[in-house]
């Protein structure tokens, strides 16, 4: 939700010169504001979706090719059947996002200090938060109304079948797999297709990569070493390898209070250079807080609190496309940095189903 902001030194609020103004107020505000704030960044987009690019706007279509060949016995001197490449397509919506910076004349002209600096960082910035929560929406299945993520106006969960969710009209965003992922929309080919020695409907038995937490603590932010175990069935049984955990601040509270989780770690992370020091640092430098059963445990505060997520994050599970990266327009030709704004067009999607699950608590 986008909340107007008055005081921005226009012609309309420029006061009557005395200190109980909104234009007197607007300076100092701005000049109190100087003091840069750390924030926790997440490079969302490296992390977990492949880059794409197009010349074209609106909705895009993209292919992922299906394991559809096999070998066939055939007698001496006769020729084997022709086979093809079977494909799946996935839809991705590109859409324009657009940030409108308060740089007026009037704030040029009665600069006591270069605030028009100062709002084009807050703007970049705005920018980055923006991308990432967008990306984490759409990760985890998060409903948003303004970013158009989740499912029939809530988050995606077990219960809503796989038939439903992968519907672009009804989830543009994508989803991984949910409930009974064997059965596809009617009419629509299923997106499970069969691996190594399982067949769709082992696959299928195995069920979705929506779960729900078997941690008995109490709250939203459940989770246990059982949630990973299960996360890493369901990648692997599809030919992937779970590689990293995305938690929330309060997944890690929870982790730490498990006693499960203090055997596992030290047996695991404390000989040599993975000393409780060591761990810490990490947490406090770059969100990587050590490695559960071979996978890396990331925190971010990005993540959402009642949710985490497993991924095989050497194979992208979105796809990120960009129309156009962000660019300064002019609302007025002519005037320059007065009265522009910044916009960029990009969509998303999970195209790879099979490379992610998302565990949340009751």
């Amino acid at each position: 939700m986008v909340t107007a902001q008055t005081g921005a030194l226009t012609s309309a609020n420029a006061g009557d010169g005395t200190t109980s103004t909104i234009a007197n107020r607007v300076l100092i505000d701005f000049k109190d504001a100087l003091i840069d704030y750390k924030t926790t960044s997440l490079d969302a987009i490296s992390m977990f979706c492949e880059p794409m690019t197009t010349d074209t706007g609106g909705d895009i279509d993209i292919t992922i090719a299906k394991p559809s060949m096999a070998m066939e016995e055939i007698d001496e001197g006769s020729t084997p059947s022709y086979q093809h490449t079977l494909l799946r397509n996935e839809r991705i919506s590109v859409k324009e996002w657009g940030l409108a910076v308060a740089v007026t004349r009037r704030m040029i002209e009665d600069s006591r200090f270069n605030e028009v600096e100062l709002a084009l960082n807050e703007a970049r910035r705005a920018v980055e938060r923006h991308i990432t929560q967008h990306t984490m929406n759409a990760l985890m299945g998060v409903y948003n109304a303004t970013y158009g993520t989740g499912y029939s106006s809530g988050p995606i969960e077990v219960g809503d079948s796989e038939a439903d969710i992968s519907v672009f009209a009804n989830n543009k965003h994508g989803a991984f797999f949910g409930a009974t992922p064997g059965t596809g929309a009617t009419g629509v080919e299923g997106r499970l297709v069969d691996y190594g020695d399982y067949s769709v409907s082992d696959l299928n038995s195995l069920g979705g990569h929506y779960i729900t937490s078997t941690s008995s603590v109490t709250g939203a932010s459940d989770i246990s070493l059982g949630d990973l175990t299960k996360s890493m069935e369901l990648i692997g049984a599809k030919g992937y390898n779970a590689d990293t955990v995305l938690v929330s601040p309060s997944h890690v509270k929870n982790l730490l209070n498990m006693a499960d989780f203090t055997l596992a770690f030290s047996a695991a992370e404390l000989p040599g250079p993975d000393s409780p020091a060591k761990w810490l640092e990490g947490a406090r430098n770059n969100g990587i807080i050590g490695n559960l059963f071979g996978l890396k445990v990331v925190v971010s505060s990005w993540c959402p609190q009642g949710r985490f997520g497993v991924f095989d994050t050497s194979v992208k599970p979105m796809s990120y496309v960009e129309r156009r990266g962000l660019t300064v327009e002019e609302a007025n030709p002519g005037f320059g940095i007065v009265g522009s704004y910044l916009s960029m067009r990009y969509g998303m999607k999970i195209v790879r189903p099979e490379a992610g699950v998302i565990v949340y608590g009751a």
